[in-house]
């Protein structure tokens, strides 16, 4: 089998995301959410995933590349005839005093060499492939029923060509203009070249006002673009992939949907963001949390909706063929009924800028105290007790050593948000559970391998476990801290930096693929322990595993090199950007501002 990579890159304004295939084609859609139904499929079925494509009639090859700092696609094909561009946006732009980021895909194509003949394919369908919709055409306009709402394409290529399937020769700029809802009302030429312009604007000086070090920017830049658009800025939810169903392995049966908000992440993303300095996204994902927060009595669930809804029944969808014939497909995600008790941990330490960064804004805040009590009730009534552990472990708990890890840094951040407001009551309860946590902790170690496993009377070792050095739970100057890293590399660590995150067998068996973040924590850790060459030689194996557009995948096989898991990954970029940061700040690295 050949290596796989994902032949995709995504646009997106921060209200939808979309993936562009180098064959030209709208591979995944989904409107009017990140987790609403797609809208094109392809990706999970050829045939019932509707089609959104642009080819000419004979052989061709193409290449796609982002125009410089922006969420901006360029696909470009050459065949026989001639050649052209498809640049692919979603607009967003500042209008009157906010963001326009309409439900809207716009598709620009213009003759390059030659005289191309291409045809234009444009079959929506809704319910995940199971309702095909009714095509009416207007004057200038084809109008999809069928859906919620209204899906509507507005082009200057005559309909005619597009309802029967027949190609024409691009002699002038075109384009194609997709809506769902509110349609375009506006002349289309100017408009959709008015769009791209602002829109390119607005990437390029949003990327102007990053902080983004000098070690390895080309690659910081695609992963802050990428993330920008997992989130939803509606609620401020940051979702972990815009897909679902896309295989960990082949085979494997681990196809989850990653529509979704996970908090066990909270900190990382806060972290990276924090990094690059964009504290808009940062103060939005935090009115998120907030919202959950105080809709929830006793605990959180690790997941919820980018609405902040927490029933996210799963449901396999049998009708579909599944990514390249790997079933099931999943919409929803059992995961949300799991107990996790790192969270309380994630969100405290997540707050922990909101008093110590003096660019917020906290002697002003009227909940602190309700807020520090809140999160410090949740971690008593649960520190003692077993859970699904990070890895979301479907069939059986434990007192889990990276649970226990969040425990103690979110006390130990709920320590210094009560000195900040000047709280005595809740600064000793927070040291209370800092040694509680401790206890927890080094009930996981081996004195015998020098390494702390995953959980206690649990011999296993698990990548997570290398934040006990981030976390600086353990000194990273320490001989300890620098013999647990050496065990977990000598057990867990692949070719070419690949770190798996465990290796004995969980609820499907044992796992087949690196989990591609894990790399990045590893290079942290190096980092931190003052590794500095071996970090960077390992950081530089790891980006080599992107696709084509500097995009990378959930998971990767050690063996081939092959991207698994749902792609793009925000979280894996999430990691580099992390891993960036941390070696930058070793080297003495330049911030650019």
């Amino acid at each position: 089998m050949e290596k796989h990579i994902y032949q995709t890159g995504i646009i997106g304004n921060c209200a939808y995301l979309a993936h562009v295939h180098k064959n030209t084609n709208i591979e995944w859609l989904c409107w009017p959410r990140f987790d609403s139904s797609f809208v094109f499929g392809a990706m999970l079925d050829k045939e019932k995933g509707g089609e959104f494509s642009i080819l000419p009639q004979e052989e061709y090859t193409s290449t796609q590349y982002y125009l410089e700092n922006t969420n901006i696609l360029c696909t470009e094909v050459s065949s026989a005839s001639g050649s052209y561009r498809i640049t692919d946006f979603a607009p967003r732009f500042r209008q009157y005093d906010r963001f326009y980021k309409p439900l809207m895909l716009i598709r620009k194509i213009e003759p390059l060499t030659g005289s191309p003949r291409v045809k234009v394919t444009c079959k929506p369908v809704y319910d995940y492939g199971a309702s095909s919709l009714n095509d009416l055409e207007g004057s200038n306009h084809i109008e999809y029923e069928g859906a919620a709402e209204k899906i509507r394409l507005t082009t200057d290529i005559p309909l005619t060509y597009i309802s029967d399937g027949l190609p024409f020769s691009l002699t002038d700029v075109r384009y194609l203009v997709l809506t769902y809802g509110q349609p375009l009302e506006a002349p289309l030429i100017s408009t959709a070249q008015s769009f791209l312009t602002k829109t390119m604007h607005y990437w390029r000086l949003w990327i102007k006002h990053s902080t983004i070090a000098g070690f390895y920017q080309q690659y910081v830049i695609r992963s802050a673009l990428a993330l920008k658009i997992h989130q939803y800025e509606d609620t401020g939810a940051i979702i972990a992939a815009s897909t679902t169903s896309l295989p960990e392995s082949p085979g494997s049966t681990r196809n989850w949907d990653y529509r979704y908000c996970w908090l066990r992440d909270t900190f990382y993303v806060i972290t990276s963001l924090n990094h690059i300095g964009h504290f808009e996204e940062m103060e939005r994902y935090f009115n998120y949390i907030t919202n959950i927060s105080f809709s929830e009595d006793f605990r959180y669930q690790p997941l919820y909706s980018i609405s902040g809804n927490k029933h996210l029944e799963e449901k396999i969808l049998d009708y579909l063929d599944g990514y390249m014939g790997n079933q099931p497909v999943r919409v929803g995600n059992q995961a949300s009924e799991h107990i996790q008790n790192d969270i309380y941990g994630q969100v405290l330490i997540s707050m922990l800028p909101l008093y110590t960064d003096h660019r917020f804004i906290f002697h002003e805040r009227k909940d602190s105290v309700k807020w520090i009590d809140y999160l410090l009730t949740k971690i008593e009534r649960t520190i003692d007790e077993k859970d699904a552990g990070i890895w979301e472990f479907r069939n059986f708990a434990n007192i889990h050593c990276y649970s226990n890890l969040f425990q103690w840094a979110g006390a130990n951040a709920a320590a210094k948000m009560a000195k900040t407001i000047g709280n005595d009551e809740l600064i000793q309860r927070a040291h209370v559970l800092i040694d509680k946590a401790a206890a927890h902790i080094e009930s996981c170690y081996d004195p015998e391998r020098k390494v702390y496993t995953t959980a206690k009377d649990v011999n296993f070792l698990d990548a997570s476990t290398l934040q006990l050095i981030m976390m600086n739970y353990l000194d990273p100057g320490s001989q300890k801290a620098k013999d647990h890293l050496v065990a977990i590399e000598k057990e867990l660590k692949a070719e070419n930096g690949l770190f798996y995150r465990y290796l004995h067998a969980d609820d499907f068996g044992k796992p087949k693929t690196t989990f591609l973040i894990c790399a990045f924590w590893y290079v942290e850790a190096l980092a931190c322990v003052g590794r500095i060459d071996d970090a960077i030689r390992e950081f530089e194996s790891i980006i080599k595993y992107s696709n084509h557009l500097l995009l990378f995948s959930e998971d990767v096989d050690s063996a081939d090199g092959s991207q698994w898991g749902n792609f793009p990954q925000a979280y894996s970029h999430v990691g580099l950007m992390n891993a960036a940061y941390r070696i930058a700040m070793k080297l003495d690295k330049p911030i650019f501002l």
